[in-house]
């Protein structure tokens, strides 16, 4: 772990500051109540006892994040979330990425900004076995994104939350008064060629009235645009973006085999997102 990224920690049980200890394999509390492991790959593990990992992503998940985010199929996004990292005029402080996967997007910020630390939240340790590594100026911590996150009040400038569980109040305590959130959610037409053949989940049409109203009592939206591309994609990548997301926990594996070796190969896939940017309150 970084000492940059440390410094950017508290502790989940107390709040107190986390420092490294001198064989930067623990990281501990200042009150000196708790410790902390840091795992060989790099990442620490901030992790209550008691929290519920029952819906991290798992090693195959991550396995098929990992190969069609690198395989570049999703760069527009990576681009215009490295876009709002560029900006002028933002306060000191990290990009932090809540549910940050592998730690792509944030790689992309941190290209964008070579000023600042970054930091990956995730809950699932796979993902983040991938994000130690993907930025040699990001640091990786385990963490639950529905409880009090491991971090300390305003120190982000940038948070990044994409595809990702939000919680409001969490986000806005992290983020500097003179922040900026960016978040990414997909809209109705997000592979709308597969949802139906495939029986994939569905996107609600209201979901960006649903974000803005749930972000409300912490944050203004500033401003949304779409980002949208097509994709030709062959049955190797689909079955892979099924596999790398929530619709994997639904679908069975040899019923969805069988749909995709009957559509075309390749196909061309809509991707389309919304990407909003919001100040704090």
């Amino acid at each position: 772990m970084l000492h940059d990224v440390v410094a950017l920690l508290r502790c989940p049980h107390c709040g107190a500051d986390l420092a490294a200890a001198s064989d930067a394999r623990v990281l501990r509390c200042t009150a000196g109540r708790h410790t902390f492991d840091i795992a060989r790959q790099g990442y620490a593990n901030l992790l209550a006892g008691d929290a519920r990992t029952g819906t991290a992503d798992t090693a195959d998940m991550v396995a098929a994040r990992g190969a069609f985010l690198q395989a570049g199929h999703y760069k527009p996004i990576a681009e215009a979330l490295a876009a709002e990292a560029a900006a002028p005029g933002a306060p000191s402080g990290a990009v932090v990425d809540v549910g940050a996967g592998t730690g792509h997007y944030l790689a992309h910020a941190l290209d964008a900004a070579p000023d600042r630390v970054g930091l990956a939240l995730d809950i699932s340790k796979y993902a983040l076995r991938r994000a130690a590594k993907a930025h040699p100026r990001a640091g990786a911590v385990v963490c639950d994104a529905w409880r009090p996150l491991p971090v300390r009040d305003a120190a982000a400038a940038l948070v990044l939350n994409v595809f990702a569980p939000r919680n409001p109040a969490e986000l806005r305590r992290i983020l500097h008064p003179g922040g900026t959130l960016a978040v990414v959610t997909p809209t109705a037409a997000h592979l709308a060629e597969l949802v139906g053949a495939l029986g994939l989940l569905r996107v609600d049409d209201d979901k960006k009235t649903r974000l803005d109203a749930a972000l409300a009592p912490h944050f203004t939206p500033e401003r949304a645009h779409r980002v949208g591309f097509t994709l030709d994609l062959g049955h190797d990548d689909i079955a892979t973006v099924v596999g790398m997301g929530p619709s994997a926990w639904h679908t069975d594996a040899a019923e969805l085999r069988t749909r995709i070796a009957a559509l075309p190969d390749p196909l061309a896939v809509t991707a389309e997102v919304t990407l909003s940017r919001y100040r704090p309150r």
